[in-house]
C-alpha cells in the first residue's frame, strides 16, 4: 500500500484546491494513517519497561515541579484571595498540559517530517501529506492519556464528574484543525529553510509561558490580558477546564471564531503543501 503506485495515493492538482477534496483525500487514506499512528506508538516505547506508561509520566514528573513552584513557592492562586490547594492546583496545571502537549508535540516534530523520509519522497509514490496527521494522531493519544489522568483525579477529589465532560471533543475541534494548518506549513517550510526546525524550540517554550498553563490569565494586568486573549491557545485551554473540571460551558462565540479560523488556515495550509511538495525531491 505504501510501495505501489496507485492514482488513489495522490489526489489530482486541482483537487488540492477544494477543502471538500482534502477531507476526501485524508478520508480516503484513513488506513494508512492509523497504521503509521500505531507503529509510530508502538515504536516509541518499544525498547522500554514503562512502555507507553512513558507518555503518562514525562508529564506528570514536569506537573509536580511546576505545581511545587508556583504553588507551595509562588503561591499562584486560582480563586483570588482564597489558596488554591496543591492537588487541585495540578488538575488545573494537567488539565492546561493536555492541551498545549498536543501543539508542541506537532510542532516540534513537523519541520523534519519530510526530511526524516528521503525515500518517501525520491523513490515512492507515497501521500506525504498524510505525516502531520499521523503526527497529530500519535500526539492526541498522549493527549487522551492526560485527559484520562486528570477524569481519575478529579473523581477522586470531587466524587463526581464534570457535567459537561462529554464537550470535550468540540474543545478538541479548532486545537486539531490549528495543528494540522501549522503541520503542513512547517513540515514543507523545514525541507526549504532548514533553519525553521532549531527556531521551533524556542518558538515552543515562549507560546508555552504565554499561553496560561500554570498560571490564570486573570491575574495578567488588564492591557497585556486582552492581548494574551489572541492567544489561540489561552482560550482553548480555559475552554479545557471549564469542560473538565468547572461543569462549565465555554465561551461559545470564541470557539467558533477560532474554528473558523483554524480551518480556514489548515485548508490554506493544505494548499501550500501541495503547492510546495514538487520541489521537495529536488532540494533534498
Amino acid at each position: 500500500m505504501m510501495t505501489q503506485p496507485s492514482s488513489t495515493l495522490t489526489p489530482r492538482a486541482s483537487d488540492s484546491i477544494s477543502p471538500k477534496h482534502m477531507t476526501q483525500n485524508l478520508w480516503r487514506h484513513r488506513m494508512l494513517i492509523w497504521q503509521l499512528i500505531k507503529r509510530e506508538v508502538s515504536q516509541r516505547y518499544r525498547a522500554s519497561y514503562l512502555g507507553l506508561g512513558w507518555a503518562f509520566l514525562t508529564p506528570l514528573l514536569l506537573l509536580l515541579v511546576y505545581t511545587f513552584v508556583f504553588s507551595v513557592v509562588l503561591k499562584t492562586s486560582w480563586r483570588g484571595e482564597v489558596e488554591t490547594p496543591p492537588e487541585e492546583f495540578a488538575l488545573i496545571v494537567f488539565s492546561g498540559l493536555a492541551a498545549f502537549s498536543v501543539f508542541s508535540d506537532v510542532i516540534s516534530r513537523a519541520p523534519s517530517l519530510v526530511l526524516a523520509v528521503p525515500n518517501y519522497v525520491k523513490k515512492v509514490i507515497f501521500p506525504l501529506e498524510v505525516l502531520p496527521v499521523v503526527a497529530l494522531g500519535t500526539a492526541l493519544i498522549n493527549s487522551g492519556i492526560m485527559v484520562s489522568a486528570v477524569f481519575v483525579g478529579h473523581l477522586l477529589l470531587a466524587h463526581s464528574i464534570s457535567a459537561t465532560f462529554f464537550l470535550l471533543p468540540l474543545m478538541y475541534l479548532p486545537l486539531v484543525l490549528l495543528c494540522l494548518g501549522l503541520g503542513w506549513f512547517l513540515a514543507s517550510l523545514g525541507v526549504y529553510v532548514r533553519d525553521v526546525g532549531q527556531g521551533i524550540g524556542l518558538l515552543v517554550q515562549m507560546i508555552f509561558f504565554l499561553s496560561g498553563v500554570f498560571y490564570p490569565i486573570t491575574i495578567v494586568p488588564e492591557p497585556f490580558r486582552s492581548f494574551m486573549l489572541l492567544n489561540p491557545l489561552a482560550t482553548i485551554i480555559i475552554g479545557f477546564r471549564q469542560i473538565l473540571l468547572w461543569g462549565e460551558m465555554p465561551h461559545w462565540g470564541w470557539w467558533a471564531v477560532w474554528t473558523l479560523l483554524a480551518s480556514l488556515f489548515a485548508w490554506l495550509a493544505y494548499i501550500w503543501f501541495f503547492k510546495t511538495k514538487k520541489g521537495f525531491a529536488d532540494v533534498m
